[in-house]
C-alpha cells in the first residue's frame, strides 16, 4: 500500500516547469490569483495567463502600449527564460497589477509540485511560489 502511495505521489510531480498549468500565489497577500500554462517553445519558456480566479474579465487598465485595456486572461506574462542548470533565468515576467516587467528566474522546488518564480529590478527582487495545478 505505501508503495502505491509513493508512485502516485510521483505521478503528480513535475521534472520541469514547461508542460504543467501552475496557480499563482500573491506573495503579499497569499491568495490564489491565476493559473499560468508554461510552455517550451525552442530552448525557451513562455507562460500565458489561462484563467484569472479572481476576475475572468479584468482588464488590464494600468497597462501601457500593446496592453492597455486588454483582458488580462490569455495575456503572456512570463517569456524568454532559458535552462542553467536547474534554473530557468535570462527572460522576463510581467505583473499586470502593477505594470511592471522585471527580470526573472525560475526554479523547480525539491517536492516536484511547486515552483520558484523572482523577479528582479535593480538589485530587489521578489519570490512568489506557484503551485501544481495539472
Amino acid at each position: 500500500m505505501a508503495a502505491t502511495m509513493l508512485v502516485s505521489s510521483l505521478a503528480f510531480a513535475a521534472d520541469t516547469p514547461d508542460g504543467h498549468k501552475w496557480k499563482t500565489i500573491d506573495d503579499e497577500t497569499g491568495q490564489a490569483k491565476s493559473i499560468v500554462q508554461i510552455v517550451k517553445v525552442g530552448n525557451k519558456l513562455y507562460g500565458r495567463i489561462e484563467r484569472v480566479l479572481t476576475d475572468p474579465d479584468a482588464i488590464c487598465d494600468q497597462c501601457d502600449g500593446d496592453r492597455k485595456n486588454k483582458r488580462i486572461q490569455g495575456m503572456t506574462i512570463l517569456w524568454g527564460l532559458e535552462q542553467d542548470g536547474d534554473e530557468w533565468s535570462g527572460g522576463s515576467i510581467f505583473d499586470p497589477k502593477k505594470n511592471k516587467t522585471y527580470r526573472a528566474k525560475i526554479w523547480m522546488g525539491k517536492d516536484g509540485k511547486t515552483l520558484q518564480v523572482r523577479g528582479y529590478l535593480g538589485p530587489f527582487f521578489r519570490t512568489q511560489t506557484w503551485h501544481l495545478a495539472d
